[in-house]
This record gives structure tokens, sequence and C-alpha cells, in this order.
């Protein structure tokens, strides 16, 4: 299931984000220094410092946007995210290789383990700011190309190959992260989202009324029965 979050950061944060990430101070690293075994082998883009100021600040804004998104809510139920960190992908640094993502990640900013039950990224450039650096990934409806606004964010399963385009001008700028669900089958979390969805627009349409009700208790009924909070 892959979901377009749209403007999931406002313009004020936007720009207070760009500001501190295109800073002369802001600490870029190699990004291959932070990856597993194989995906060395393939990555090749630079990556903030994850204990630095400029790291904290930007994931605050980025945390606390999420938190007021009902729809990320609703299409990641989540119980834990790991904590955002940000990239950068320019001629020098261009490409991250195809590859999958750790099942089990450990934060060491909040000392807890988080299960990548979905992977997100959150567009921090204007796709007219560089050529090239899509994200790339497979799945089940096939291979999605995404270059999305800036602001907005893309909701993809962890599991799935994926992998950034080089990018030959220009520069990305990103933030991306992992998400926990509280309901770990990818299908039983579509089945909420889509019973969510169609709840929400009977409701805007006709009120609340019985048959309103009856499909909210459905929902809370089944996210008895397949969440997990523990």
């Amino acid at each position: 299931m892959i979901i377009h979050l749209k403007e999931v950061i406002s313009k004020d944060e936007l720009q207070s984000m760009r500001t501190i990430l295109e800073s002369p101070g802001t600490p870029w690293i190699e990004g291959k220094k932070t990856a597993g075994t194989q995906a060395q082998l393939v990555k090749n883009n630079e990556q903030l410092q994850s204990g630095s100021e400029q790291a904290k600040r930007l994931r605050k804004i980025v945390l606390d946007a999420l938190k007021r998104n009902p729809i990320f809510f609703a299409a990641a139920l989540p119980k834990k995210i790991f904590n955002p960190m940000f990239n950068r992908y320019r001629p020098e640094a261009p490409t991250y290789g195809p590859h999958i993502d750790g099942a089990i990640l450990y934060s060491h900013d909040d000392s807890f383990w988080v299960r990548g039950d979905i992977s997100c990224t959150l567009f921090l450039s204007d796709p007219d700011e560089y050529d090239g650096g899509e994200l790339i990934v497979h799945d089940v409806s096939g291979i999605n190309r995404l270059k999305l606004p800036a602001g907005d964010a893309i909701l993809y399963p962890g599991g799935s190959l994926h992998s950034v385009s080089p990018v030959v001008r220009g520069v990305r700028l990103a933030s991306f992260f992992w998400i926990e669900s509280m309901v770990r089958n990818v299908e039983q979390r579509k089945i909420l989202f889509e019973l969510d969805k169609n709840i929400l627009s009977l409701r805007s349409a006709i009120g609340e009324c019985e048959q309103t009700v009856a499909l909210t208790g459905i929902y809370h009924n089944l996210l008895r029965l397949w969440g997990d909070t523990l």
C-alpha cells in the first residue's frame, strides 16, 4: 500500500527546515557510514549527522507535523516512529541503488527497537529543483517512480525493494524514517484505512446516523482484533 500524504509540513516549517539544512555549518556525512554491509555497496548520498543539534531541531518539526496529520495516523496506525533522519542527493553524491530496509532498527536517540513495517520519505525539495532523484518503489502494483512536491510524504511497505535514481542537477533534500504499526499486517491496515476513509465520506455526505455509528463500531472492533499496543 503506497499512500501520498499532501502538505505534511507547512510552508513556514519547510522554510525553517531548509534554512537549517542549507546552512554552511550543517554537519553532512557520507551516507554509507550509516548503512549495513549490503547497503554500503549501493549507497552514495549524504546524511545529516543524527546526533547534531540541527538534526534534533528538524526531528521535532517532523514529529510534531505527523502528530497533527489525521491521514498519517489513519494509514500508518503508528505505535513507534524511528527518529526521522535527513539526507541529501546531488551530483557529487547522487544515488542509492536498489535495496530493502532492515526489518528491525535501533533508535539510539530514543533507546528503543522499531520494527520497520512502513517506510516514509518526506520530500523537502520541489521537483523542479533537481533532475533525477526519483524514489523508485517496487510493489504488487508494479514499479512506482515518485517525485513529490516539497512538504509532501510517501508511505510504502517497509519490505519493498526501492532506490533513488541519480541526481544529475541540483539538490534533493528529504527526511526518511520507519514506522512500527499497531497493525502489523499490511492487508489488514489497508482494510482499516479504506473503511475509515469511507466512514468519513459517508458522515460528510449524510451526517451522523445509524449506519455511520454501526460502521464505526465495526472499524474499532477490527482494530481491537488486529491491533497490538505492546
